[in-house]
């Protein structure tokens, strides 16, 4: 009989970066579980602030939920200057999308909405249909040495950076070498640039499961060794800085050179929909629009898109970007009065209730909605086995009274996950 063989052409063994038949033999029971319980696939109408009326059917007959699901952190996702500016974009137009690569034809107002957000971004920047499709576009190119002035790097990943950078470690891995280090492990990243010429490292900016990069530390090592550094600060953008820089960009200096890369989403905080990439050269810019395989063999953002992130763009230009991301802060606060998380105390807009067992995290989660609270129940592969738990996202539209209501529910259902810590204020 012939032996299968255990490694890849590449001569790495097979599954070294990926296996899939693992991931969804042993997950598939969790989702199975969720769906059953009415907690994924959900279906709504949304309505205004933080609410929308569950299922289908008449409306009067569904119930209104406090979303705590989805990620607007400065409630803009609905807001009308943004609506308006995606209608506005398609009349003007009198189209939707056109069906050809950006290397050939583009909107003239995607071109307005570039220049834009370079501007508030103080970067060059590129509009992409989503992150994923910006992070895909852009890991090859860093692999093969081409953002690194040839000399191929050594491309480190966090270990939890988000899927949607972990996921092409296969194709990084077919052009050079790649390593995985523990969350935030500086040390074992400088051992590595102590190590090797030329080294890039590639996590989140904000983790969607709560937490944050090191960025001080990191431009650090930048500093000191040439690290190149690829972060996807989808969590954190608008959220913070004068003009909604982000997390990560607010905290580099005012032109972001040669060795930073920042991806981010136009559909989270920023309220519209998409991705970009902040760009520091002219030359990285003219490889990502010759190169980059969505942007040279896939459509642009559609002009609803762009159209909202114009309007969005307005709102960031404005006082009323500083009062909501003001108002964030109170609510998170408020959130942290009352229940503790690992991330208490941090301005981040992310709380994970730890409860460990996953049946006992679908069953609080499904407990939580019928109550009128819908939340993220995380478990593997989002989460490690045996540390599932419930994801609530706060905003800045959410009302103090449903996050004390919500704490309160949460405290009745995890005793031993949360601990009270209500305070007169």
């Amino acid at each position: 009989m012939q032996q299968r063989n255990p490694f890849s052409s590449g001569g790495r063994p097979i599954g070294h970066f990926r296996n899939t038949a693992y991931m969804v033999n042993k997950s598939r029971p969790y989702f199975d579980a969720a769906h059953a319980a009415g907690l994924m696939a959900v279906q709504g109408r949304s309505t205004t602030g933080r609410t929308f009326v569950l299922g289908t059917g008449p409306l009067g007959s569904r119930p209104q939920i406090v979303d705590f699901v989805r990620c607007s952190y400065l409630g803009l996702d609905n807001h009308p200057v943004i609506i308006a500016g995606a209608i506005e974009a398609i009349e003007a137009h009198r189209s939707l999308h056109w069906s050809c690569a950006r290397t050939r034809l583009n909107f003239d107002l995607l071109a307005e909405l570039e220049v834009k957000l370079s501007e508030i971004f103080r970067s060059r920047v590129l509009a992409f249909s989503t992150v994923m499709l910006a992070n895909l576009g852009a890991m090859p190119l860093l692999a093969s040495g081409q953002l690194t002035g040839g000399r191929k790097p050594v491309v480190v990943f966090d270990r939890i950076a988000h899927m949607s950078l972990a996921y092409h470690k296969p194709v990084v891995a077919d052009e050079t070498r790649v390593e995985t280090i523990a969350h935030n492990d500086i040390d074992a990243l400088e051992r590595l640039c102590r190590e090797h010429p030329v080294v890039a490292y590639v996590c989140d900016g904000v983790y969607s499961m709560g937490g944050n990069s090191p960025i001080k530390e990191l431009r650090q090592l930048q500093e000191r060794y040439g690290l190149f550094l690829y972060i996807d600060d989808a969590h954190g953008i608008s959220v913070f800085g004068r003009q909604g820089e982000g997390f990560a960009r607010s905290q580099f200096p005012q032109v972001l050179g040669d060795r930073t890369i920042i991806a981010a989403s136009l559909a989270k905080g920023f309220g519209a929909s998409g991705g970009m990439l902040m760009l520091g050269t002219a030359d990285h810019e003219a490889l990502f629009r010759r190169y980059s395989i969505p942007y040279a063999f896939s459509v642009a953002p559609n002009l609803a898109a762009v159209g909202a992130a114009l309007g969005s763009y307005k709102i960031h230009r404005s006082p009323e970007l500083g009062e909501r991301q003001r108002r964030l802060a109170q609510r998170i606060k408020t959130f942290d009065r009352l229940v503790a998380t690992a991330e208490q105390g941090s301005s981040l807009p992310i709380r994970m209730i730890a409860i460990g067992s996953e049946a006992k995290a679908i069953a609080i989660a499904r407990e939580l909605l019928d109550v009128g609270f819908y939340t993220s129940v995380t478990f593997f592969p989002i989460v490690a086995q045996e540390r599932a738990g419930i994801r609530v996202c706060i905003t800045a539209d959410h009302e103090a009274s449903d996050i004390e209501r919500l704490c309160d529910c949460i405290l009745e259902r995890a005793p031993d996950t949360t601990a009270n810590t209500r305070t007169t204020s």
